[in-house]
This record gives C-alpha cells, structure tokens and sequence, in this order.
C-alpha cells in the first residue's frame, strides 16, 4: 500500500543516529545514505518497498512536526518492541507511551511510541499474540 514514508528532520547527523539505532532493533536495512542531500532511507531485507526515509524537508525550510501525524513501525514481536523503545529513549527520544498492550485497539496490539530529537511522533509496534511456553 505504501510506497515510503518521509520524515522531515532539522538535524540530520543526530537524526540518522537515532533511526540507525531503531531501524537496527528492527533489522531494517540501509538502503542509502547521502550527507550532501541530506537523506537517508531503510527497508526490509526482502522488500524494496515501502522505503522509510529520513531527511532535510526539500524546499529548505525548517522541518516541523505535525500535531497528529505518526509513523507506525512494525515489529516481529514484543521483544523487538521493547528494544526499540529503548534505543529511542538511549538516542534522544522522549516517551509518548512505554512498551505496553493497549487492548483497546485489540487484544494482542502491543506498542510502544516515543518522539524523535524533531518532534516526530514515531509508534513501533507488534499485533501478534504472545506465545505461550509449551507445557510438557
């Protein structure tokens, strides 16, 4: 359904710190990474597509958060979550949400939704039940 996704940033050497350390949680791969644009963009390992991109807004303005715009990340599971709420928080994030389920958008939703140094609300989440240990 999607193409990318791009998120405009004022500092972009703090910036790519900061997605390099959630794209990594999330084993999203570099795609590319021009400083003289400056730009940068992550995708799945399998997927040219959708691309989430990180950059300098193109017509030279200072970038700004909108007040409900979010970015959702999806995870593989609980764990992944977890870490990439942590590196946020490690990167210059500031909570929006801790690691958590939040059935009130169904029972397995479990999220995690922080800002970046810009501002940008940024949720990573997984909509997987939590699998139960095998008895023997």
């Amino acid at each position: 359904m999607l193409s990318h996704v791009f998120v405009g940033v004022n500092d972009f050497d703090g910036a790519f710190k900061f997605y390099m350390a959630i794209m990594d949680a999330l084993d999203l791969r570099l795609t590319f990474y021009e400083s003289d644009k400056p730009w940068a963009g992550w995708r799945a390992k399998d997927h040219p597509r959708p691309l989430f991109v990180v950059g300098s807004p193109f017509n030279g303005n200072a970038a700004a958060p909108g007040n409900g715009p979010m970015v959702a990340l999806l995870a593989p599971d609980r764990e992944t979550v977890h870490s990439a709420y942590v590196r946020a928080m490690e990167n210059g994030g500031s909570c929006e949400g801790p690691p958590g389920l939040r059935p009130h958008y169904h029972p397995n939703y479990y999220g995690a939704y922080f800002r970046d140094p810009d501002g940008n609300k940024i949720c990573v989440s997984c909509h997987d039940a939590f699998p139960i240990a095998e008895t023997r």
